[in-house]
């Protein structure tokens, strides 16, 4: 971890707004950039207060250097001698396990959907290894269960959900500005996307565009029931179409 700085001006002055952001080496030799904490614009004797805190002076080049962690249990590499401490990893306990299974059954939702395939067709990866789809499914999915935005997304919930097991995928799927990116590639796939959903689950009267904007989806549904002559409309609304 090390403190960034962004620069800004405002009023035709200079100003530095700093973060601390910690570096993950994802899959492919990718370092994506995650923030930890903001600290907004910091005076100089508190940015060496909190330099402090992340970092460790090297005595030998005069320059800080990173903090580097082993067990206490095994003897510390030579090229860690003088930055790095050593932790009882028996007296480590855990916290904020990662949510499982909210993200599953997100997971077997969307499946029953049949958005993986639909998608699949449509977002291919990207010649540097970005998986699009995956993206949507974790933008989907945290949609449905913790909506937010994507800024939390990707600085918190993500760590904290199974996504990325379940997508074997490391933090470098919600790289903050590759969640923005693919919802620009949605736009052009909205009506196909209708008319995927309606071929899958029938609507009543096979037609999205008379849903009603007042009452929600649980509203036009129940009107739909009472309004059908048939009592087979039941089974068109809950059976899948082959």
């Amino acid at each position: 971890m090390y403190l960034k700085p962004n620069r800004r001006r405002k009023d035709g002055k200079e100003h530095f707004y700093w973060n601390i952001v910690e570096c993950k080496r994802c899959a492919g030799g990718r370092v994506v950039q995650r923030q930890v904490l903001y600290l907004g614009e910091i005076n100089d004797s508190q940015r060496a207060a909190w330099c402090r805190v992340v970092e460790a002076f090297d005595e030998t080049t005069q320059s800080p250097t990173q903090l580097a962690l082993f067990p206490a249990d095994r003897e510390m590499p030579a090229h860690a001698a003088g930055h790095g401490v050593q932790v009882q990893l028996d007296r480590m306990a855990l916290h904020r396990p990662r949510q499982w299974g909210a993200c599953w059954l997100a997971c077997h939702l969307y499946e029953q959907l049949g958005l993986d395939q639909f998608w699949e067709a449509r977002l291919a990866d990207s010649r540097e290894g970005t998986r699009w789809r995956h993206i949507l499914q974790t933008l989907v999915c945290y949609r449905l269960i913790d909506p937010g935005s994507e800024w939390r997304l990707h600085r918190l919930w993500f760590e904290h959900s199974a996504m990325g097991d379940l997508l074997d995928a490391d933090f470098g799927l919600v790289e903050k500005n590759a969640l923005y990116r693919c919802l620009d590639k949605l736009l052009a796939h909205k009506p196909a996307l209708f008319s995927h959903l309606c071929q899958r689950y029938a609507w009543p009267s096979a037609s999205w565009g008379s849903l009603p904007l007042e009452g929600g989806i649980e509203a036009a549904y129940r009107a739909e029931i009472d309004a059908a002559p048939d009592p087979a409309a039941l089974v068109l609304i809950a059976t899948p179409s082959p």
